[in-house]
């Protein structure tokens, strides 16, 4: 599918890669194989190299990231240089300016180069890999989860491993669902840590999950209490099996099912989430069902009664319908499906029917 070259790594402060094996010739026209500098989480930098018996004109980086898709999207970059016989340039992806990778991202690119005499050379595609080459990472595999960690010793990183793996058991026997694709989980070893890995953040940002890349990225300290970290990593990683079951082109699930269901594989309820519970039931101030599809205020009050109330919606579909059910629901908006046409579809009611059903019933425990 691709041709991964063999890669020679240096490290210092950042690591370089020596792509061997992609310079080709054509009619005079050569292109010397690329070095290339990742600086994590900043940017990827590709030196260029070209040589011809007339003036090189067009210098032209290709690439594609490894991801989950619905078609292969290939990016192509102009290099900018003064044209010559010989010519030493580089190309940089700005993360800063793009969006950023997540540790691990792959990344394939290749180059074509163009003469004055109409001669074209087009290198065979490398990869390189996005990591995070500041910390030493251990790594420990279980299924089809890889957990990265480098702070904290192996009973650390097997408790985090068996709630990564009693999260995906919940999430399969709730809603019949499961991952299809392997997941990478890096345990950064402070919230410090974790933000620095971040081209963009917030002081309160302690995990982020990259559902297209099958990446989760948290900082917990091993010296600390575990409880929020391990309600994370079950939080986001019921978001990478939900994306994964229902990815579409057409459509997205409704933000209270998203939340709900990954609120719900967290385990018992949070003290905080069930008080928020009990505060509406009591003086009869549920948001209703359509307004949680989108998404939820940033004030931190009506964001905490929005993940609760998608957790004890989600709660009572469980309970009263049943794990298949669920899943058939969630096989339906992976073709694309309306939100009523769905409910409707599986349940026999739209939103509005439900919003008044599930109000009737007892606020889960």
């Amino acid at each position: 599918m691709k041709k991964v070259l063999v890669i020679a790594l240096v490290l210092v402060s950042l690591f370089t890669l020596f792509i061997p094996g992609t310079a080709q010739a054509q009619a005079g026209l050569t292109v010397s194989p690329s070095l290339v500098t990742v600086s994590f989480p900043d940017n990827i930098l590709l030196a260029i190299s070209a040589r011809s018996d007339v003036d090189i004109t067009d210098i032209r980086v290709h690439y594609t990231v490894e991801h989950q898709s619905f078609a292969t999207v290939i990016a192509e970059a102009k290099v900018a240089f003064i044209p010559a016989k010989e010519v030493t340039t580089q190309w940089a992806w700005d993360m800063r300016r793009t969006g950023a990778l997540p540790p691990g991202a792959r990344v394939t690119y290749w180059l074509t180069v163009k003469d004055s005499s109409g001669a074209e050379v087009e290198t065979l595609p490398s990869v390189v890999k996005f990591d995070d080459v500041r910390f030493d990472w251990n790594t420990l595999e279980e299924g089809q989860v890889t957990l990265f960690w480098y702070d904290g010793d192996e009973a650390f990183a097997a408790d985090l491993m068996a709630t990564a793996q009693a999260a995906l058991s919940r999430m399969l026997e709730n809603t019949g669902a499961e991952l299809e694709t392997d997941v990478a989980l890096y345990i950064y070893g402070s919230t410090a840590d974790l933000q620095s890995s971040l081209i963009t953040t917030t002081d309160w940002t302690g995990g982020v999950a990259y559902s297209q890349y099958g990446t989760i990225a948290i900082g917990i300290d091993p010296e600390a209490d575990l409880s929020w970290g391990k309600r994370t990593i079950a939080h986001e990683l019921t978001h990478l099996v939900t994306y994964q079951v229902t990815a579409n082109p057409y459509n997205s699930l409704p933000t209270w099912l998203n939340e709900g269901l990954s609120v719900f594989s967290e385990g018992e309820l949070s003290l905080t989430f069930a008080g928020a519970l009990a505060a509406a039931e009591a003086n009869g101030l549920f948001f209703s069902v359509r307004s949680l599809c989108s998404s939820f205020s940033a004030f931190t009050d009506q964001a905490i009664q929005s993940y609760a109330q998608s957790y004890a919606i989600v709660a009572y579909l469980i309970d009263e319908y049943g794990s298949d059910k669920m899943r058939e629901l969630l096989d339906v908006f992976k073709q694309g499906s309306g939100y009523d046409e769905a409910f409707i579809s599986v349940y026999g009611f739209d939103l509005d029917a439900l919003n008044t059903l599930w109000q009737g019933q007892p606020v889960p425990a």
